[in-house]
Formats: C-alpha cells, sequence, structure tokens
C-alpha cells in the first residue's frame, strides 16, 4: 500500500512523470530541462506521490551563497485545490532556509500565494511568442570555447551571481542559440512548444535585437518564446514589430534580502522563469 500523500526526493527516474505534468500544464520542458535541475541541484528537487503516482513537482536551484531559486512548481490538474502545490512550497522554502534571498517569477494567479508568504515584487516580465520572426540579416556570430570565461565572467556580475554550471549546459544542448555580437551574448534552449531565446545580455538594444534575430535565424521554421523585462518599452516594441506577441505576464520576486539584483538593465531576455 503507497501512502495518500508522500513527498521524496525527486530522481531521474521521476523525469518521465515531470514531463507528463509539463505537457499538462502547457509548459515548454524537455527532459534536458530536467536534467539540468537534477545534475545542478539534486538534493533539491521533489515530489509528491499521491497513491503511488507522481502529482506535483518542485525544483530549486543555488547561486552561490547570495541567492535561490524556486522553479517548476508543477501540480497535476487533475488535484489541484487540495493543498499539493502549498506543500511544495513550503517543502521548497524549508530547502532553502539557509539561504539570504529566495527569487522566482510568478505568474499573476500565484502572485497572490506568494504575496502571502512574504515575497516582494522585483519586476515585470512579459512572456512572448513569435510563430515567425522577421528583421534583417544579423551580424552576431557563434560562441566559442575561447569565448567562455569572459562571457561568463561578465554574466556573474549582470546577473548577480555565478550561473556558470547552467550556461555551460545551456551552450551544449543548443549551441545554434549561443552567440556573440558587439556589445552582448545570448543562450537558448529548445522546447516542446517552440524554441526559448535567453538570456539576452547586451549593454545596449541594438545588441540585443541582433542577437534575437540571429538566433531566430538558426532555425527559421520554428516558432520561439522569449521572456522580456519591462525596464525599456522601447524593447518590447521592437518585440512586437519583430513578430512576437504577449502570452502572459510574470513577476520577478523575491524573499529575504536582495543585496545582489546584477544590472537587470543589461537584461533583454531572462534564461526563463525558471532559471532567472
Amino acid at each position: 500500500m503507497h501512502p495518500p500523500d508522500h513527498v521524496r526526493q525527486m530522481t531521474t527516474a521521476d523525469i518521465d512523470a515531470g514531463l507528463r505534468l509539463c505537457r499538462a500544464s502547457g509548459w515548454n520542458q524537455l527532459e534536458s530541462d530536467w536534467r539540468l535541475f537534477l545534475e545542478c541541484n539534486p538534493e533539491g528537487c521533489r515530489v509528491v506521490e499521491t497513491e503511488g503516482r507522481v502529482t506535483g513537482t518542485v525544483a530549486t536551484l543555488r547561486y552561490e551563497d547570495r541567492f535561490s531559486w524556486i522553479s517548476m512548481l508543477l501540480v497535476d490538474p487533475e488535484v489541484r485545490r487540495q493543498g499539493i502545490g502549498t506543500r511544495l512550497l513550503h517543502t521548497a522554502m524549508e530547502i532553502l532556509a539557509d539561504m539570504p534571498s529566495v527569487r522566482l517569477d510568478a505568474t499573476p494567479a500565484g502572485k497572490t500565494v506568494y504575496d502571502r508568504y512574504g515575497f516582494l515584487d522585483e519586476y515585470r516580465l512579459t512572456r512572448m511568442r513569435a510563430l515567425q520572426v522577421s528583421g534583417a540579416m544579423s551580424a552576431a556570430r557563434r560562441m566559442t570555447d575561447a569565448d567562455l570565461p569572459a562571457i561568463l565572467e561578465r554574466d556573474r556580475e549582470v546577473f548577480g551571481a555565478d550561473r556558470s554550471g547552467i550556461l555551460r549546459r545551456l551552450y551544449s544542448f543548443a549551441p545554434e542559440y549561443a552567440l556573440v555580437t558587439d556589445g552582448g551574448y545570448s543562450f537558448g534552449r529548445h522546447g516542446f512548444r517552440a524554441g526559448h531565446i535567453g538570456p539576452v545580455v547586451a549593454d545596449h538594444q541594438n545588441a540585443a535585437r541582433t542577437l534575437v534575430l540571429a538566433a531566430a535565424s538558426a532555425d527559421p521554421g520554428r516558432s520561439f518564446l522569449i521572456d522580456a523585462p519591462h525596464h525599456s518599452p522601447d524593447w518590447v516594441q521592437w518585440l512586437e514589430s519583430a513578430g512576437f506577441v504577449a502570452e502572459r505576464p510574470f513577476i520577478r520576486m523575491y524573499r529575504g534580502s536582495n543585496p545582489f539584483p546584477g544590472l537587470p538593465e543589461r537584461v533583454f531576455a531572462i534564461a526563463g522563469p525558471e532559471l532567472g
């Protein structure tokens, strides 16, 4: 007999169940995304089993000792509103109790829950999707191994903490989206619904435009997602002119202190709500 409701550590054997929940919620993740979480923080991923069946997941990431991230909070649609999501959130906060800051990207519906647990707003983002990206040919070039040390050093300043392990995986998983131009760089991921462009980090908007166009041209028959911060109305307007349409908003939130916000004005696309 299985216990009626049981939280345990996630393993690679649970990836299929995690993908099933992603598909049920319309999320974009692939097996490689779940493996990234299990490789980067194997002690920080949990599932809920209900009568022997995985009905919920949550993953966490630690970015040095500076801040942490709550990700992949998924509940089977058949058992929502039964407290499973709240239990997983409590579990994630317990896992990260030693961290000075816990961060996440919330949907508006999720924000009402996170508000009650002391999370504060940091800034707004919009998930945008393009069936086809239009624009001039781009001058960005493929990233090489020789580029990585300088990019990873710069990224720590912009993101606020070292995430080199994640970026190296993105570089390996989807090299066609790992690009460099004068004043910026980008990474990306393959996905179930669409390719995902991000992070895009640039000193100015022209460099960010170059990177987005280059990433999209690497796979011209593919639709793309991008998660754009709201620090520049001109940036969102340009994405719309290139064919991106808003799908839904996100709110970046934090609990605790926030001493390492990085340089959000240099971020034109985040890595994704699950990665920061």
